[in-house]
This record gives structure tokens, C-alpha cells and sequence, in this order.
């Protein structure tokens, strides 16, 4: 499974929906969403500034994370940002490998 961090910015209406549903109810809607999936939701969190969610997902791969962004994007209610999330060790073994690459100018 795979980590992904996804940030999410209501519209006006969708702050609307919010105050209707109540942050609860889109806790439940995004861990059932992830599971749908085959993942789970890790974290969930309102944030203040130019980002109304951030929450962590763990997912089967990057194809099942862009489908839980179109959906939720879809919507016309939430606009989304993700990243996949790479561990240490992950990030070392990438480290560890050598690809050809010339940098421009070089």
C-alpha cells in the first residue's frame, strides 16, 4: 500500500454542504470512499489557510488516489491536490539507483 497526502479547498457551496453534513460526515465519506478503494483513511484533519482538509490516505496505488480526486473533484464542491507520500526506506532505495540523466547545459 501506498501513502498519499491529499489536500482538499471547499467552494463557497461546498463550505455550505459542510455546515450541513457536519466535519463527522465527511470524515465517514472520505474513509468510505478510501475503502472503496481498497485503502484506508489514516488521517483527517480542517486546517486554516489556503487549504480547508488535509488528510492522509493509504492507498493501492497511484491509479486508485487519481480516482478518489476525480470523484471528490467531480463534485464541483472540493477542488484536490495529492502526493504520494514516500517512507525512508522507500526514499533510500530510490537514492540507491543511478539513472542516466545530463541536467540542460551539462
Amino acid at each position: 500500500m501506498s501513502k498519499f497526502l491529499v489536500e482538499a479547498s471547499y467552494t463557497a457551496e461546498g463550505l455550505r454542504g459542510l455546515h450541513e453534513d457536519k466535519a463527522t460526515a465527511r470524515q465517514e465519506a472520505l474513509s468510505k470512499a478510501s475503502k472503496s478503494l481498497g485503502g484506508a483513511l489514516e488521517s483527517m484533519h480542517f486546517a486554516l489557510g489556503k487549504d480547508d482538509v488535509i488528510a492522509i490516505v493509504e492507498l493501492p496505488d497511484a491509479g486508485a488516489a487519481a480516482a478518489l480526486g476525480a470523484a471528490a473533484s467531480a463534485t464541483g464542491l472540493v477542488r484536490t491536490r495529492t502526493t504520494a507520500l514516500l517512507t525512508v526506506a522507500e526514499m533510500d532505495e530510490a537514492l540507491s539507483r543511478r539513472p542516466t540523466y545530463r541536467g540542460p547545459g551539462q
